[in-house]
């Protein structure tokens, strides 16, 4: 109040006329400021609130948030911090019997700043205070009252997803910008995040975070539920919006405005982060019982030109970097194709149910490219595969970046192209009558177009490969089990420590029965 007070007199004819050359650079900031005060309290809130800090905040330094964990919290193991546990009996509105609740995680581990959470009710902002009796501490020796000055690592939204006597999970906001979420009948998978900084650039990548969260309480027979979050890091700031609507395929709409501090090399849009450790096309470098591991297989892309193109995963030796040049995308994805237990042979980890994650732009995104990112992983802990999208024409400091865009989180009817699609991508030797050093890939295909075609259709397979790869056969025919058709692949390779690129597609005739099968052998 006391700066609307200034405010107020400083708009008097004298002392503006005094003033205002002095003034002029200051009150751009301070209305932005006031802006910035009006959104908590009694005045209605809503996503511009966001964007209005976000660009303030551009507009200034970038401050670190601080690590308020006191000892018996910082010094915790992975186990320990695991056995603090919310009191899901004072989960956000279930007194109320609201179709959704939020849960809460406890600061600690590697969370150790932390995130303020707001609730909306009729537009109006009511910040949640961390209290540590919401908290089950376990078999920790920890007094709760030296824990008051705590805040909330991030949270978790419930909703009867699979039942309409139980509320399960549907989604996560937990560490930096990541989140996940879960369609019916789903196993937490691959993660999203709001925004991928400088990812696998020499000058090391920058993680921005979700700082701040507003929760819109829902109403009785609401079907969806929105949040609202600010971003902040040393180069970017930005205000989001994500409605979610849980489902057999759970959707998020995410709406961000977007303002960076400095010059970036890449800004990742809707970055999709998963695991690919051993599968069908590259098998274990150690024995294991389990014929693949992994959260999604491939990358799926839908260009603007109506092409569909799947780049199987790999895990490669060294860090491998591709990318998709496009304009306008419709639709790009990690995905989980292969949907049989028999391919996993896990009864923990379940992998078949991993969820893919398909983007579906809004609106027109213009030119730039779809970047994959490959990293190695000598485990099934690590996330090593991320995709994005990447603009152009990359926004200037302290200009506003919109972007929209779905999610789509899938299971039983995972997009895919309308013809046909690659089932499976197997890598081997196979047999040769004398011992050699080729390599031999098959290639599956699926898919309706494929099955109307009579058993004697003149099916050929269309295959290129980059300089590094001499192709030495290739053979196209029927597969009489799926109904597909199988394109099996002989080649060599010139170097070995450089990859090789292929491209193929079924074309019947002249007319093009499939997506484009695009592989990279990784180099030895």
């Amino acid at each position: 109040m006391h700066l609307k007070n200034t405010l107020a007199t400083l708009s008097s004819r004298s002392l503006r006329h005094l003033l205002m050359p002095l003034l002029t650079p200051l009150i751009t900031p301070l209305l932005a400021f006031c802006l910035a005060l009006t959104s908590t309290g009694a005045f209605a809130f809503g996503f511009n609130d966001i964007t209005q800090r976000a660009k303030l905040l551009s507009q200034g330094s970038y401050k670190k948030p601080a690590n308020n964990l006191p000892k018996a919290i910082d010094s915790l193991t992975y186990d320990q911090y695991r056995d603090i546990r919310f009191n899901t009996d004072k989960s956000l509105w279930r007194s109320a019997r609201l179709p959704f609740e939020v849960a809460f995680f406890h600061q600690g581990l590697f969370y150790d700043h932390p995130v303020k959470i707001n609730e909306l009710v009729d537009k109006k902002v009511r910040e949640i205070k961390f209290d540590p009796a919401s908290f089950n501490y376990g078999k920790n020796n920890i007094d709760p009252q030296q824990l008051q000055q705590l805040g909330f690592a991030g949270f978790r939204i419930h909703t009867g997803l699979n039942s309409k006597n139980y509320k399960d999970e549907v989604m996560v906001f937990l560490g930096a910008s990541y989140f996940r979420a879960l369609g019916k009948g789903q196993a937490y998978g691959m993660s999203a995040r709001g925004l991928a900084l400088d990812t696998a650039q020499n000058s090391g990548e920058e993680f921005p975070q979700f700082t701040e969260f507003w929760l819109e309480r829902p109403q009785a027979n609401d079907k969806d539920m929105t949040i609202y979050a600010l971003l902040d890091s040393p180069r970017a700031t930005g205000a989001y919006r994500f409605t979610i609507k849980p489902g057999a395929e759970t959707t998020v709409d995410v709406k961000s405005q977007l303002y960076l501090r400095e010059n970036v090399t890449t800004l990742g849009i809707a970055p999709l982060t998963s695991m690919y450790f051993f599968g069908e096309n590259q098998r274990s470098a150690v024995e294991d019982h389990r014929p693949e591991v992994h959260d999604s297989d491939g990358l799926s892309v839908h260009t603007g030109t109506d092409e569909w193109i799947w780049r199987p995963l790999v895990n490669p030796k060294r860090l491998l970097v591709t990318s998709y040049a496009l304009e306008n995308p419709k639709g790009f994805g990690l995905m989980q194709r292969d949907r049989e237990f028999s391919s996993y042979q896990d009864l923990e980890a379940r992998y078949e149910k991993r969820p893919s994650v398909w983007i579906e732009p809004k609106g027109k995104w213009g030119k730039g490219r779809i970047e994959l990112i490959q990293i190695p992983t000598a485990d099934e802990t690590n996330d090593n595969a991320v995709a994005f999208w990447v603009p152009e024409a990359t926004p200037k400091p302290g200009q506003p970046f919109d972007i929209e865009y779905r999610m789509a989180w899938q299971k039983e009817a995972d997009t895919q192209p309308p013809l046909s699609w690659v089932s499976q991508t197997r890598r081997g030797h196979g047999y040769t009558k004398k011992v050699d050093e080729s390599i031999a890939l098959i290639v599956d295909f699926e898919g309706p177009a494929l099955k109307k075609l009579p058993a004697d259709a003149k099916v050929a397979g269309v295959l290129t490969l980059d300089a590094n790869g001499k192709l030495l056969e290739a053979n196209t025919y029927r597969n009489d089990v799926t109904g597909g058709w199988r394109m099996a692949v002989r080649l060599n390779r010139t170097d070995d420590t450089k990859p090789v690129e292929l491209s193929g597609r079924l074309r019947n005739g002249t007319d093009t029965v499939s997506e484009t099968w695009s592989y990279i052998l990784p180099p030895n």
